[in-house]
């Protein structure tokens, strides 16, 4: 957006990741805490803010922030407030896609089909599919070397935030009969997360740590990518699925579930395989196919490739979002 003449500043707390990387890449970052929608102080700071910089879009991404920057918004008569919608889980608060925002982004059909069953008004949804950079070239990985593997061995890697909706378990459940059966079988996970503790558990309780490598959290994705021969992430839950389309564009064959908003991206077959969630039998099944089937690893990392053709790139939203930002100003009547 800043590429394309915008200006575009940050509002999030102070010890917020994003925030710190955005001041490193120049952006203006203010800070508010928005503890909770009756943060009355945020509120008040946030409305000043918006006053004084006579911002012409408030796009908020969450519920706290939605009640409090976005109520701030209101009564700073902001033009344009947004509620972007990222998630799969079902509405904590209808009012955060009604009455606050004037306009909804959703990040997938999917994510748009559930606010309208919910009641949020057709014509004030939009999908715009989230995009990814372009992938920077690895010439090398370390990670065989880290991990002291050789290089006939076969990695699948999972790259996903440790909670219990990203099928961790499943993962687990699904290769343990495997290691016995393909000895030169390994499973990389890269994440941290409020369920790394446990699951981190789990792997050595069964005495498979030096098969399943718990990476934690890692800034190195395109290097752990580079060094793998397939992505799999056995979702309970995704509203669309970032994380699949960095694995594809970096020609990793990927295997998921289908379910939510996934499917938009795989096409069972085509350019990867998927699976139904909770389903470990299935997904190894799916693993144990892509091991046996080396010329089926090729045809789907082939096709994965294409996943940057097909509109999800991070130009390509930037895009989408200043056409949605500049039409719902337009019908508001707004002259910038």
């Amino acid at each position: 957006m800043r590429e394309c003449g915008h200006t575009v500043e940050l509002i999030c707390p102070r010890d917020a990741r994003i925030g710190e990387r955005c001041a490193d890449h120049g952006f203006t970052v203010h800070h508010a805490r928005m503890r909770g929608g009756g943060d009355v102080r945020s509120m008040l700071r946030i409305e000043a803010l918006l006053r004084h910089r006579a911002f012409d879009v408030l796009n908020t991404h969450s519920g706290h922030d939605s009640l409090v920057a976005g109520t701030a918004a209101r009564l700073a008569r902001t033009p344009l407030i947004v509620r972007t919608r990222h998630l799969a889980l079902p509405i904590s608060s209808l009012a955060t896609y009604t009455w606050i925002p004037h306009r909804v982004i959703a990040v997938s059909h999917f994510v748009r089909r559930s606010l309208i069953s919910a009641g949020v008004a057709e014509k004030r949804v939009q999908t715009i599919y989230d995009g990814i950079a372009r992938p920077e070239a690895v010439a090398h990985s370390t990670l065989r070397a880290e991990l002291g593997l050789e290089p006939d061995a076969l990695i699948a890697c999972m790259v996903a935030i440790m909670r219990d909706e990203k099928g961790h378990e499943d993962l687990i459940a699904a290769v343990r009969p495997l290691l016995e059966t393909h000895p030169n079988l390994h499973v990389v996970m890269a994440g941290d997360g409020p369920a790394f503790e446990r699951i981190k558990g789990i792997v050595a309780g069964f005495g498979i740590a030096h098969r399943i490598h718990m990476l934690g959290f890692r800034t190195d994705v395109p290097n752990i990518f580079r060094g793998c021969d397939l992505f799999v992430l056995p979702t309970h839950q995704e509203a669309l699925g970032q994380a699949f389309i960095e694995a594809m564009a970096a020609g990793l064959p990927v295997i998921g579930t289908h379910v939510d908003g996934v499917p938009e991206l795989i096409e069972h077959d085509v350019n990867g395989l998927l699976v139904p969630p909770r389903d470990p039998a299935a997904l190894r099944a799916a693993i144990v196919r892509m091991i046996d089937e080396p010329e089926l690893r090729q045809r789907l990392r082939r096709e994965s490739l294409r996943i940057m053709e097909r509109g999800f790139t991070v130009g390509d939203m930037a895009y989408e979002t200043s056409l949605f930002y500049r039409r719902a100003l337009h019908e508001r009547g707004h002259r910038r």
